[in-house]
């Protein structure tokens, strides 16, 4: 491996949440980590239509939380704030391109970033 990929390597992170109102207390963390498995659960995100937020302060607290853990209150507000936004964004997609199929925004939401 190329010493510039390695250190692009130790950079990437990404996390994926979901969130389901009526069984959930809080979003869950269903997939996390660095490197290549930062960007390939991007791309998978990218390929399932599902939104990807940028925010290497939000990726950097929510990569500390164990898969399958809800997050916790502390960072309720954070990741709040993030999910108005990606409504926010999918109402403009659903404004502005007839008949584009609706982003999964509730559904799973994915964070990523580099330090």
């Amino acid at each position: 491996m190329s010493r510039s990929k390695a250190n692009r390597d130790k950079r990437n992170k990404a996390v994926a949440l979901k969130y389901n109102m009526e069984e959930d207390p809080s979003p869950i963390v269903i997939a996390s980590g660095y490197g290549e498995i930062a960007e390939k659960i991007v791309t998978v995100a990218e390929k399932q239509g599902i939104p990807v937020f940028r925010d290497d302060s939000a990726v950097s607290l929510l990569c500390m939380l164990e898969i399958g853990s809800n997050i916790p209150e502390e960072l309720y507000q954070v990741v709040a704030a993030i999910y108005v936004q990606l409504l926010a964004t999918s109402k403009k997609i659903k404004n502005t391109s007839p008949g584009s199929s609706a982003m999964k925004v509730l559904g799973a939401s994915l964070f990523g970033g580099e330090d």
